[in-house]
């Protein structure tokens, strides 16, 4: 009898020593994982866009429409596509775009489009729902932008983007937003 209450508190001891250096090889673990995912290029991402950098803001862009009114924080999201000039390129992406906007369904109705090109552009019929957009800054570089309900610029895409990708980007900031 003396010999297995003698045993009880030698496995005691046995299993809190398991169980603290469990805990410690775990925190240590995901310190290191952390520290490797800062340093790593493909980790901590999950987005195929680019943050645009610095941080843009329609109001910093001065947007107008074509008819002068201004345009501040809408409350809805943009797919906004920059082009110097609207060739074959820029044409395909907006059919794109617009076929994008059409996947998805019925949160379609809180993004809008706009487009901001040479003046001698003009909206093609089959686009409707297009609005052309003057921004006062000319230095925007080419190319498609999400703009959150707030104003900002959020993400930047080649104008010869897979629309998947950026349908994918688009999907998760309308689920995962509180606005617009």
């Amino acid at each position: 009898m003396e010999q297995s209450e003698q045993n009880k508190p030698a496995s005691g001891r046995k299993q809190l020593a398991v169980i603290l250096i469990m805990a410690l090889c775990s925190l240590g673990g995901s310190y290191a994982l952390f520290f490797a995912a800062q340093g790593g290029e493909s980790w901590g991402t999950t987005n195929n866009g680019a943050f645009v950098q610095p941080r843009l803001s329609v109001e910093q862009l001065q947007w107008r429409t074509t008819d002068g009114a201004t345009l501040s924080a809408s409350n809805q999201w943009w797919l906004w596509t920059v082009a110097d000039q609207c060739d074959d390129v820029c044409v395909e992406a907006l059919h794109k775009l617009r076929a994008a906007h059409i996947l998805l369904n019925k949160e379609a109705k809180r993004v809008r489009r706009g487009i901001t090109t040479d003046a001698a552009f003009v909206l093609p019929d089959d686009q409707p729902d297009l609005l052309q957009i003057q921004s006062l800054r000319e230095q925007t570089p080419e190319g498609i932008y999400i703009v959150d309900p707030n104003g900002n610029l959020v993400f930047f895409y080649p104008l010869d983007i897979n629309p998947k990708l950026l349908l994918a980007d688009l999907k998760r900031l309308l689920k995962v937003s509180q606005i617009g």
